[in-house]
């Protein structure tokens, strides 16, 4: 049995006055998605609880089977598993975001794309002129990641507290979108450090020469550290212990790598895969039908459709969507029919509404088609059809052992 996963973040959305009332799932040209749909079954799942952030990190931990009640411990050491970095059991991962607020307004949780090698120059001078007259300073590293999206890792030793906590409070960027920061900067056990460091860099990035040459070509500066998402190791069993069945992740999100690096997963990367609405659609298709010939499950995360929501256009959204239902679903239905018996799940892990440009709590639409799944009566993939068909996974982490069974 082959079984493939497809992942079109934050594609659950609400209905847009600009569509007549639809939702860019119900717009969207999909054939290849609305045949399964008409094969197969619908259902709604749950994949953020209330009391937890309503973002990808949670999210994803749900959808791949994984109770965030048991296994969630923060956004950042996710993704420091991504980038191979070992946290010990003392020590801390924390998110940090290069960000453009202006007017003490988020303007753009991404500092208009930031380059990876100025965000390594950002960081670099960060590290030698905040961390110096900080305590404990030399516990502390900024590591460059990918773009706008990097990390702060705090090494601790068993004699020496943490300055954290679980009560450390912080907010995602990317759900401040256009609004007010005032009252957003981190709160409870270690925050007065975060603040001193997130409000240092604004001083600090206000004349670096590297803001400099972006405001000179046009681009928003990136005018601050944004600090958020920490939290200690976390403790994953692998995918196959769970399931029994070995799986693949092709994604270009440090997040999606770092979950599947805990699950035991390999990655594929694939060139011209960037996370963004130009990424190679067809690239990631062609990279996931032959990764079938090796892998039990192939799960392939396209972030287009959540970046497109971030920006409130419904547009894009769209047509990442048909990009996605051309270029991915299609090619790989295709190529499951001639594997032998096979199941796939389309699913997003959260909403992302256009309208508010930022994650949400509550249920999204999947469609699960192929050998031992019954049809239902529904024949289209979207909020409404999923709705429709009564079935829900009121704890989303359920839904991996319906989708993956032998019987």
């Amino acid at each position: 049995m082959k079984y493939v996963i497809v992942i079109p973040d934050g594609c659950a959305d609400e209905p847009i006055d600009a569509l007549d009332g639809k939702t860019p799932l119900e717009t969207a040209l999909m054939p290849a998605t609305d045949a399964l749909a008409k094969a197969g079954s619908l259902a709604l799942a749950n994949n953020t609880p209330l009391h937890l952030p309503a973002g990808s990190e949670v999210a994803n931990l749900c959808l791949l089977g994984y109770d965030p009640d048991v296994y969630f411990t923060g956004r950042a050491p996710l993704e420091a598993a991504a980038q191979g970095i070992t946290l010990g059991p003392h020590d801390w991962a924390v998110r940090c975001n290069l960000v453009t607020v202006e007017d003490q307004v988020m303007v753009d949780f991404t500092a208009d794309h930031i380059t990876t090698d100025e965000a390594k120059q950002l960081l670099a001078s960060a590290q030698a002129a905040l961390l110096e007259d900080v305590p404990g300073g030399g516990r502390f590293e900024f590591v460059p990641g990918v773009s706008y999206r990097n990390l702060l890792i705090y090494r601790g030793e068993k004699e020496t507290s943490p300055p954290f906590s679980r009560d450390t409070r912080t907010r995602a960027p990317h759900d401040l979108t256009d609004l007010a920061v005032t009252d957003e900067f981190p709160r409870g056990p270690g925050s007065d450090l975060l603040v001193r460091l997130m409000s240092g860099s604004a001083e600090l990035f206000a004349s670096h020469p590297v803001n400099k040459a972006r405001v000179a070509a046009g681009k928003k500066p990136a005018t601050n550290l944004w600090l958020w998402g920490l939290g200690g190791a976390p403790n994953l069993p692998s995918f196959k212990e769970r399931y029994g069945v070995n799986g693949v992740m092709i994604t270009a999100v440090d997040l999606l790598r770092g979950i599947a690096a805990l699950a035991g997963w390999p990655r594929i990367e694939v060139e011209g895969a960037t996370g963004y609405l130009d990424t190679d659609y067809a690239a990631k298709g062609r990279a996931a039908v032959q990764a079938l010939n090796d892998y039990d499950v192939v799960c392939v995360h396209i972030e287009a459709p959540d970046e497109a929501s971030h920006e409130g256009r419904h547009d894009e959204k769209i047509k990442a969507l048909e990009q996605i239902d051309q270029h991915i679903v299609a090619p790989l239905v295709n190529a499951l029919e001639e594997q032998g018996d096979y199941r796939i799940l389309i699913t997003p892990d959260h909403p992302t509404p256009c309208g508010t440009k930022k994650h949400s709590h509550g249920m999204v639409p999947l469609v699960i088609a192929g050998a031992g799944v019954q049809a239902d009566e529904q024949s289209r993939y979207d909020e409404i059809a999923a709705e429709a068909s009564g079935r829900r996974f009121d704890q989303g982490w359920d839904l991996m052992q319906e989708f993956i069974r032998t019987s």
